[in-house]
């Protein structure tokens, strides 16, 4: 039976969809009843908190085989390519690095490629893990102490929200300020836009990418962030 599903902090819409038994997200995403938050968000796997998902109904598949046997039924379903990109302090691709990647306690170890990139395959419903980078391998020096990098899957918000405005800015390295685990009231959100933290960052982003500094992430500075951050 079709429902409204309300978006959770977390939730995407592979997770979404592989709640409610999709073994394709688009089946959802493509529901006629779905073209207004469609237009919106554009990205199916980044939504916000509260926005409104129409889940059709299943339609059902018959299969034939022989009666008095056993039957095994396998469930088909898209896995997510999770994709780290690691720059160095000069913002050049961190090539060759060596990293442990853990996502839902299940860790291997993985070398970053001349991209500085990390990829690989999840599950829709994982939302947890970690990267632990121990650099460039040198035979002739030790590894340094590792950097540990959290990761929260399917917790960016759209660009145009100031959560995800300091998501990527964080993510990106210009320290733009802390957001609170719970969604944000509107005064929370007034004052991290206000705060001089964010607005440093903001300008600090905006002068290396030459656009007018001006403390403000307007249209243009937010396009620059999804450009620049990937997503």
């Amino acid at each position: 039976m079709s429902k409204t599903h309300f978006v959770a902090q977390g939730e995407h819409l592979s997770k979404i969809a592989h709640a409610y038994g999709f073994a394709d997200a688009h089946t959802i995403w493509d529901a006629p009843e779905n073209k207004g938050l469609k237009d919106q968000r554009k990205n199916p796997n980044i939504l916000y908190p509260g926005d409104k998902v129409f889940i059709p109904d299943k339609e059902l598949r018959e299969e034939s085989g022989a009666t008095e046997k056993k039957h095994q039924f396998e469930r088909q379903g898209k896995k997510l390519l999770l994709r780290i990109q690691l720059l160095d302090f000069k913002n050049k691709p961190a090539e060759g690095h060596v990293c442990t990647l853990t996502v839902e306690g299940n860790s291997q170890e993985i070398k970053t490629k001349s991209d500085g990139m990390l990829e690989e395959e999840i599950a829709a419903d994982h939302g947890a893990g970690k990267v632990l980078d121990r650099g460039r391998f040198d035979p002739k020096q030790p590894f340094q102490a590792p950097l540990e990098i959290p990761l929260k899957i399917g917790h960016l918000d759209p660009e145009d929200k100031i959560s995800g405005q300091i998501a990527r800015l964080n993510n990106m390295g210009y320290n733009a300020g802390e957001l609170p685990d719970h969604s944000l009231t509107a005064d929370e959100e007034k004052a991290l836009r206000e705060s001089p933290q964010f607005i440093s960052a903001v300008e600090e982003f905006q002068c290396d990418f030459g656009l007018k500094v001006d403390g403000t992430c307007g249209k243009n500075t937010q396009a620059k962030l999804m450009e620049v951050h990937g997503c």
